[in-house]
């Protein structure tokens, strides 16, 4: 079954992996737990859907190179649902 999201694993050590994510028009990440602090840097500028393990939900305005942090344990699904364009980011995973 396709989500209409898929990564790449840029680089992966002791210390870090950096994963790049794209997520096509409609597309969703499922649901997943964050088990490192994390850092996103956008790609491009847009807006996610976010929703939270406890059903939140957070809109996210992304903006091209301006990066930001989430602590370890997050969990979330992310979705791309207003945009006509794909939404990228790179996640950086502090893995020590």
């Amino acid at each position: 079954m396709s989500t209409g999201s898929h990564s790449e694993v840029q680089l992966e050590n002791e210390h870090f992996r950096v994963t790049k994510w794209t997520i096509d028009p409609g597309g969703v990440i499922p649901m997943h737990r964050h088990d490192y602090e994390y850092v996103v840097v956008p790609m491009v500028t847009d807006t996610m859907h976010i929703t939270t393990a406890d059903g939140e939900l957070i809109v996210a305005d992304l903006v091209q190179g301006q990066s930001y942090t989430r602590p370890g344990g997050s969990e979330h699904q992310v979705e791309n649902r207003t945009s006509s364009a794909a939404i990228v980011f790179v996640e950086v995973e502090k893995l020590a």
